[in-house]
């Protein structure tokens, strides 16, 4: 079976190579020249764990390539699917679906027998529909069926989530036509999935609606978990077990009930954005899921507060070192990361910055100010520095030791947003620490 992908960026490149990686003959079309090119000397511009191993060893194998014409991409593909950007729109806040469309119009120009055009970006309810005015406009001669097909992945685990799904989401259109999409589309997923992983067949809006729905629901469950955690502040409880017994019951679960700085990343801010917005105009607004977009909102300048706080109310000529840059760890993606709010803030107020992260000071320095020292590792971050903030919870901050924390420091303020580290050992290690709802 042959597809192509249009679209070499996150969703687009992992979905590839993990249908390369089954025996699926994959083409992956991109209009940035220079990617390709990278990709095709087997350079992955973005970090995930096992990514570069996958994309390498099934180009080398032969089911795996990359072009800059859609034309050779298309040729010959039971099935293409978009993968392209949906940013939010300046401005009003609703998914910017101009990548989207004109994609499609493109593969329906270039398309040369019957095929499966798949929506894999993440798109309001309703787009399905216009991608299949799109399509007819263009090729009224030919049968193009439209499909939707979200994505479900985690970065930093998006190959293990592909591989072995909690469920695959295919939305299409009634009739034959539909019924011949979603046949392709069993056969495609035929060797990705165990018997016990469901296939959910649903209509195009419904399959729209699944993606918007799950990440509003768990970004809410984040938001939720970080107001209790300021409240167990006041009231000195821990947040930690208050999570463990709202997580044991079955009917919350235990997963995104971390307390820390707000979520961030390409997926949870755009898509509770857009989800609200087409709410609203739909004369359904969920005041829920527009309340987590501000407390989030509002959350990553409140971290930095904190820093401003636990140093005595002045940053005034100190030096705070930054562990952690990323949304999350196990990528390098900066999008909607807290850093981006909280380090500009620290040094509006006066604090010599020293950053590190593993995988993301190369996204970082565009986007963050001039004047933040870019440290080669964690020790060189801290050492001389009046304060440590821990941001992002990279492993080997895990192991470092509070001895060895503590007597690479000048000061002894350690903000830990993440609730990492234990903190009897911080202190009897000589930290004023802090954390995120414990005592």
């Amino acid at each position: 079976m042959r597809i192509a992908m249009v679209g070499a960026g996150y969703v687009g490149l992992v979905s590839g190579a993990c249908f390369a990686e089954v025996g699926t003959e994959v083409c992956i079309v991109d209009t940035d020249a220079a990617k390709v090119a990278s990709l095709r000397e087997g350079k992955v511009p973005i970090y995930e764990p096992g990514l570069e191993r996958l994309v390498t060893d099934n180009a080398r194998e032969g089911r795996l390539s990359f072009t800059t014409d859609l034309a050779e991409a298309v040729r010959g593909a039971e099935a293409v699917f978009l993968a392209v950007g949906t940013p939010s729109r300046r401005g009003d806040g609703h998914a910017d679906l101009s990548y989207v469309f004109a994609a499609a119009e493109q593969v329906a120009r270039a398309a040369t027998q019957p095929l499966v055009l798949v929506t894999k970006s993440t798109v309001p309810v309703g787009t399905g529909r216009q991608v299949h005015e799109i399509v007819r406009a263009a090729r009224p001669d030919l049968a193009i069926e439209v499909a939707s097909n979200p994505e479900f992945l985690r970065e930093g685990n998006a190959i293990g989530d592909f591989m072995r799904p909690d469920r695959v989401v295919i939305g299409v259109e009634e009739g034959a036509g539909g019924e011949r999409a979603l046949a392709v589309l069993r056969r495609l997923y035929r060797p990705l999935y165990l018997i016990e992983t469901p296939i959910l067949a649903t209509g195009i809006e419904t399959a729209e609606l699944i993606k918007y729905a799950a990440n509003a629901f768990l970004a809410t469950k984040i938001t939720f978990i970080n107001e209790i955690a300021d409240l167990c502040e006041r009231v000195g409880a821990d947040v930690h077990d208050v999570a463990r017994g709202m997580g044991l019951d079955g009917r919350i679960g235990r997963k995104f009930l971390h307390a820390g700085p707000g979520y961030g990343g390409s997926c949870f801010p755009k898509d509770t954005l857009a989800l609200a917005r087409t709410a609203a105009d739909s004369g359904a607004p969920i005041r829920l899921v527009e309340a987590t977009i501000a407390v989030n909102e509002a959350r990553k300048s409140a971290m930095a507060d904190r820093v401003v706080a636990a140093c005595g109310g002045s940053l005034a000529g100190k030096v705070v070192a930054v562990l952690g840059l990323a949304f999350k760890p196990e990528t390098d993606d900066m999008r909607e990361a807290a850093s981006l709010v909280m380090l500009p803030r620290l040094m509006a107020a006066g604090a010599t910055v020293r950053a590190f992260d593993p995988a993301a000071m190369e996204q970082a320095r565009p986007l963050l100010p001039a004047g933040i020292h870019y440290a080669a590792n964690a020790l060189e971050a801290i050492t001389g520095a009046d304060a440590l903030v821990l941001l992002t919870e990279w492993n080997e901050f895990r192991a470092l030791a509070p001895e060895r924390l503590r007597a690479a420091m000048r000061g002894d303020v350690l903000l830990d947003l993440r609730n990492v580290y234990d903190p009897e050992a911080m202190r009897a290690a000589g930290f004023h620490y802090s954390s995120i709802g414990r005592p």
